[in-house]
């Protein structure tokens, strides 16, 4: 059985991630910070006959978070995908007027360094393997300039062209990076519904030689505004 890792694990995107993925004979392990939302994770999982394990860990703390994957690599034998889909974080958002070196940084430490930080854990072992893949979420202001959204626009679209520039990187070796980017709120019984959001990714997921979407699909800058 191949192993997810979700990372920024919560009851809504997250636990439909898991879900999903489980569904379809992964087994998961869950990251977050908050000890209260693994449980319901937990519990919610192994209800359906799905083997998982959590993982309390700050992801804006480097370290920790190494030492996280390490664990799991431990506990599992290897990570074959890892999703990177931490909280928003939406009153860390600066209007991009008001947008500071100070209100960059904040996005910066708690959102690119740890998505770094998690490709320098897992992508060796994938090469050395020949497969895997990396799976990063993120806002629809990574591949639209919205003005409310000045800072993580900043650092949104950053990750963005790292996340592609991986992708050129290893297609060829058989590691398949993807990005989802969301312009609707997460919410059960809306278009936003998580659970047709993870749909969505396990498909975009399963394509090849397809680097991103955005969901819903075909949206543009002009609905957001």
């Amino acid at each position: 059985m191949k192993t997810i890792a979700i990372v920024g694990a919560g009851i809504g995107l997250g636990l439909s991630l898991a879900k999903k993925f489980g569904a379809e004979g992964f087994k998961v392990a869950a990251i977050s910070r908050n000890a209260e939302k693994l449980k319901v994770i937990h519990e919610d999982l192994s209800n359906l006959n799905i083997e998982v394990k959590t993982y309390v860990s700050d992801i804006v703390d480097l370290e920790s978070l190494k030492q996280t994957i390490q664990s799991i690599k431990a506990d599992f034998g290897s990570i074959d995908v890892i999703e990177f889909s931490p909280n928003a974080k939406e009153q860390q958002f600066t209007n991009i007027l008001e947008t500071t070196p100070e209100s960059v940084s904040e996005i910066l430490n708690s959102y690119l360094y740890p998505a770094i930080q998690l490709v320098n854990e897992v992508l060796p072992d994938m090469i050395n393997k020949g497969t895997g893949s990396i799976l990063f979420t993120t806002g629809v202001a990574t591949i639209f300039p919205l003005p409310f959204a000045g800072n993580a626009g900043i650092i949104g679209s950053g990750l963005r062209s790292y996340a592609e520039n991986l992708y050129n990187a290893v297609e060829n070796k058989g590691i398949f990076v993807r990005h989802l980017s969301i312009g609707t709120a997460i919410e059960s019984g809306t278009l936003g519904d998580p659970d047709t959001i993870a749909k969505a990714w396990y498909d975009l997921y399963t394509t090849k030689g397809k680097f991103e979407e955005t969901f819903p699909q075909g949206i543009k800058k002009s609905d957001m505004i």
